[in-house]
């Protein structure tokens, strides 16, 4: 029972701080990397939307102003089955030299894209969602690594915009975490997270996902790895967005990753680089132990239980109590509604609890076979301001 207990602590504060400390150690060892000299590739910025007639405008305005030559870039936009007025606002942008493939029949997001890409001219394609907004110099970004004729694909930074909630201040907090995480995984050589609002990656390699993927962006890059090329993360090249409009939305949009997280376990063959073993390493203490922690957490709190009514040292107690009174802070998080400085720290063990609670329903989900390809659109928190306004906000106090 000690040594269960103990294995479950082990690996709870190896994937949250042991790997972190690890790779950052690691990275440090290697030499810096050298100055990429100028590369600008024709590019094609590829957009799937599905019903998002509320933000597809903003969307297409924003990259119409984009620093990127316009004759290198191509503007693609794939809706797959849409019932609102996606595909007819797309259209009005066509004198700009937006370009519109559509479908009414709703096969899934990869189904969309593996339908247009025979549509795309740029020797580097960009995956883009419709409801997230680019910096402006996101495209040169993520475009720079490339030519380094060893890389084969390019994930971007996912910021959160502030929005003065809780949900939003940790789910921020949760995705500089991971940026600081991606940035050291590449001075190693291989990023083994990726961003699929804003990933590039090389035409010529594109390889299509089997259909019943549900991490599409996650298997095209781990595939990448497999095949010997690099994946690497671009910081500057950021996209932004508003957090989800509920936790429980929120809780809908991780279980979902993470059912293809374990979806993803179960094919190790075609996506693990057994040759390339520090690379496999990253991938599984970042990618594949992670969605295991709730199950950690689970054995964690029931071994300290048995232990402490065996009559055990006492350290066993204090560390039960200890656990008890993370709980409790994290169901007290959930009902403070005063905001300010003690809402935001007391929402972050509900954040972290909530987030591991989307990976058992993620599992739920995988292990009954009810999680689909088709991609539903998470809802967004209405907001006083526009996304465009709070972006240039962000920005200016970054």
């Amino acid at each position: 029972m000690v040594i269960l207990f103990w294995l479950s602590i082990g690996i709870i504060l190896y994937v949250y701080a042991g790997y972190p400390l690890l790779v950052t150690l690691l990275a440090r060892l290697r030499s810096r990397e050298r100055p990429l000299p100028p590369y600008t590739p024709t590019l094609t910025l590829l957009i799937a939307a599905y019903n998002e007639e509320a933000v597809i405008a903003a969307k297409l305005e924003n990259s119409l102003t984009l620093d990127y030559p316009a004759n290198l870039r191509q503007i693609l936009v794939t809706a797959d089955g849409s019932s609102d007025a996606t595909p007819d606002i797309v259209r009005q942008f066509a004198s700009q030299g937006v370009e519109l493939n559509y479908t009414p029949q709703r096969q899934g997001k990869m189904a969309a894209i593996n339908r247009a890409m025979p549509l795309v001219r740029g020797e580097i394609v960009v995956f883009s969602d419709a409801n997230n907004l680019y910096d402006t110099q996101a495209l040169r970004e993520l475009v720079k690594p490339f030519a380094e004729t060893a890389v084969a694909a390019v994930s971007g930074a996912k910021t959160i915009v502030k929005d003065g909630s809780s949900l939003g201040h940790s789910e921020g907090l949760y995705w500089r975490y991971e940026s600081f995480i991606k940035k050291q995984e590449t001075r190693l050589g291989n990023c083994t997270g990726v961003a699929g609002e804003i990933l590039a990656l090389r035409r010529s390699l594109f390889e299509t996902p089997p259909d019943n993927i549900i991490n599409d962006d996650f298997y095209m890059a781990m595939r990448l790895i497999k095949r010997g090329y690099r994946v690497v993360y671009a910081p500057k090249a950021r996209s932004y967005e508003y957090v989800s409009a509920s936790a429980e939305d929120e809780v809908i949009r991780r279980s979902r990753i993470v059912a293809g997280r374990y979806q993803a376990m179960g094919l190790v063959r075609q996506l693990l680089p057994w040759k390339r073993p520090l690379a496999a390493w990253q991938m599984i203490s970042h990618k594949f132990l992670r969605p295991l922690v709730p199950l950690a957490m689970i054995m964690a709190i029931l071994t300290n239980i048995l232990i402490v009514s065996q009559n055990r040292p006492e350290i066993y107690t204090i560390l039960l109590g200890i656990q008890i009174f993370f709980y409790l802070l994290a169901a007290l998080g959930q009902w403070w509604k005063r905001g300010g400085l003690i809402g935001k720290l007391l929402y972050l063990p509900t954040f972290l609890v909530g987030s591991n609670w989307a990976a058992l329903v993620g599992l739920a989900r995988f292990l009954t076979k009810r999680q689909t390809t088709l991609w539903q659109r998470a809802k967004r928190r209405p907001q006083d301001t526009s996304l465009a306004q709070a972006m240039t906000e962000e920005k200016r106090q970054l």
